[in-house]
């Protein structure tokens, strides 16, 4: 009836994931006695759950993304302290089976559940008020995507209670995830779940790709989108192309673990390293899915606050477009070490030592975009700045690495772990930190606190070189990844100042939520009144802070690179414009209902319980099939409360 589950799933025996399990469950619990004490479920149902506009999901996205942040960070403070403490004679306070746990849903949780959703939540607010647009060309596939995001992230954190996670590492390589080696669920847990996500992730790829192609406001061509728009389709472009090849991959470990096939086994035809092959061709386009839309951030940021346009924007167009198609060139390097010759190796590592160039184009660009500009160092570019010289240094090691001899040195050492940090965190995670702070109050109407910013900042940065600098040197020692006990305690104090560094990152989150609770308590004094705080450059800055669901009541004409400074320049005056009426979609629930059955189908699959699989899966497709017989899927807002609210806008004293 059940299947696999049984009452021994639940580690009672184990008191960190009890612990961790009861501490969750109780917050979840408070929140939920609070929404439901202060009659908060029909907004919540009404305005996010059921909401279709993109700067609602993409808000969603970005707290999923906060959320699941705090989660990685916890298992890696915890991996940490565990390597800190387990040197020579000492064990530490982790058992090895729960420490190879937690490594491997750090990884998966960062890269899928917070990466990931970072940067599809900024895409989702920001390109359609910079395209100058209502909406994503299907917004209720973009609700679809979001909720089976957030489904997969739900089913990662249930293997924390019911059953285990993966032990094999984030990337799950065969033959330590073929079922002789993990009879157990937790590569279930790791694969089901990203197929769930993943299937969304595309979906997102698809929409955008359409929106971007296809919605644009009058006039602007492609050489007059603003650049993160371009990194935006550059990503989602990537992702397009490369997540069905993971979705592929997975689906054949599946049929491997259910069904007893050898794909991956070297057993009756398979290949072990075919799996390694094509996850690392999904595996390098994804870094760049990652960054793309953090260099897209930073161009905005930089040239608003230095007071004028990017250096060069058409060579910066043309280094992102170059990384798009270089990104599928350089797999391999992943493991030189696999034995595929000289010849092989020798043009990966020419290939990932080319793709530096089109990165050092954009850096150059920034540089040149801040020289002699006027710079206004608030949180947004002391992040930009804080990025250009971490990424800098990651890019050096990353070229270093490239070459085969020195990768054959370093291989699955920890100098790897220092390298793919100084990347996503020095250029993805303080991308993201860079846009949070610069686009939050055009979500929400007023300022973040600037001292805590710049606080966090300081510890973000300074956390970051002492966690990972040490890795670099301990790399060249000989210290590989994933130990759960270090043998040689000549290692010691390098570990202990990678725990400081720890340390640190975590101050750097305790001032981030600082920044947001003083700057929710003071926001009547933050509120920005005229919907462009920072003098900026873009269409999103002509909009009202928050924008209203229809973002714009007249659709701009773009006639520039920067339109809406190439507008303040005119000088143009609000006048009075002759409205017409909008048709908006309505909200719908088939996002959310579709991933409550995706969340019931994937718990079924992972514990083999058929009937609730057979179930699941016919209750989704009707779903869907009821959302796609439906013809009341768009509402119109008549012309007069789109005058009212124009109105009441203007008399707030928009700069025009």
């Amino acid at each position: 009836m059940l299947g696999r589950l049984s009452w021994a799933a639940i580690p009672f025996n184990e008191p960190f994931p009890i612990i961790s399990g009861a501490i969750v469950l109780i917050v979840i619990l408070a929140v939920l006695g609070i929404i439901t004490v202060k009659g908060w479920w029909p907004y919540l149902w009404r305005e996010w759950i059921t909401s279709v506009d993109h700067k609602r999901i993409g808000i969603m996205y970005l707290t999923l993304g906060l959320v699941m942040l705090m989660r990685g960070y916890a298992d890696a403070i915890m991996m940490r302290t565990q390597q800190a403490m387990a040197i020579g004679n000492a064990q530490g306070y982790l058992p090895p089976g729960h420490y190879d746990q937690i490594f491997s849903a750090h990884g998966t949780i960062m890269i899928f559940f917070v990466a990931m959703p970072l940067v599809i939540g900024l895409m989702n607010f920001v390109v359609p008020l910079q395209l100058g647009v209502r909406d994503v060309a299907f917004p209720v596939l973009n609700s679809v995507s979001f909720w089976l995001t957030a489904s997969g992230a739900l089913l990662v954190n249930t293997s924390l209670v019911i059953g285990n996670f993966a032990r094999t590492g984030w990337m799950a390589y065969p033959p330590l995830s073929e079922l002789p080696f993990s009879p157990d669920v937790g590569v279930d847990y790791y694969l089901w779940s990203l197929q769930i996500s993943g299937i969304g992730t595309l979906l997102t790829g698809v929409n955008f790709v359409t929106t971007i192609l296809k919605l644009r406001a009058p006039g602007m061509t492609y050489f007059r989108m603003p650049v993160f728009c371009w990194t935006a389709l550059a990503t989602n472009m990537l992702v397009v192309a490369a997540f069905p090849i993971l979705t592929a991959t997975f689906a054949m470990l599946l049929l491997d673990r259910y069904l007893g096939m050898h794909f991956f086994t070297n057993d009756r035809g398979g290949n072990q390293m075919m799996y390694v092959n094509l996850f690392w061709a999904w595996g390098h386009p994804e870094v760049y899915i990652l960054i793309l839309p953090a260099f897209g951030v930073f161009s905005e940021v930089v040239a608003t606050f230095s007071g004028r346009g990017l250096f060069s924007y058409r060579s910066m167009v043309l280094a992102t477009l170059g990384i798009c198609v270089l990104s599928f060139m350089v797999w391999l390097h992943h493991f030189f070490t696999m034995g595929a010759g000289a010849n092989v190796n020798a043009f990966f590592g020419i290939m990932s030592a080319i793709i530096a160039v089109p990165t050092g184009v954009k850096i150059f660009n920034w540089l040149f975009t801040l020289f002699r500009g006027r710079i206004v160092f608030r949180t947004p570019i002391l992040f930009s700045v804080g990025f250009m010289v971490t990424f800098v240094i990651g890019g050096m090691t990353g070229v270093l690495l490239a070459v085969p001899p020195v990768d054959f040195v370093l291989h699955n050492s920890v100098f790897l772990v220092a390298h793919f940090h100084n990347v996503i965190i020095g250029g993805v995670l303080f991308g993201v930190l860079a846009g949070y702070n610069y686009w939050f109050p055009k979500a929400f109407g007023f300022t973040l606190d600037d001292r805590f910013g710049k606080a966090s900042f300081w510890c973000w940065i300074i956390g970051f070189y002492l966690a990972f600098m040490p890795l670099y040197v301990l790399g060249m020692m000989g210290m590989t990844r994933r130990l759960e006990h270090i043998a040689d305690p000549g290692w010691r104090p390098l570990l202990m100042i990678a725990e400081i560094g720890a340390v640190f990152i975590f101050l750097a989150i305790l001032c981030q939520i600082a920044q947001l609770y003083v700057s929710i308590r003071t926001r009547e004094v933050r509120r920005d009144r005229t919907g462009d705080p920072w003098n900026g450059r873009t269409l999103e800055w002509s909009t009202p802070s928050p924008p209203p669901a229809y973002n714009f009541a007249v659709m701009p004409r773009v006639e520039t690179i920067d339109a809406f400074a190439e507008m303040k320049r005119r000088g143009m005056p609000p006048l009075e414009q002759a409205y017409e009426a909008i048709e908006m979609p309505r909200n719908s629930a088939t996002g959310f209902i579709t991933a409550f059955f995706a969340v019931i189908t994937g718990f079924a699959l992972i514990w083999h319980i058929w009937w609730i699989v057979i179930l699941g899966l016919l209750a989704a497709t009707a779903t869907l099939m009821v959302f796609g017989w439906s013809e009341t899927r768009e509402h119109e807002i008549p012309a007069g409360e789109i005058a009212r609210m124009e109105r009441a806008r203007l008399g707030l004293g928009w700069p025009g």
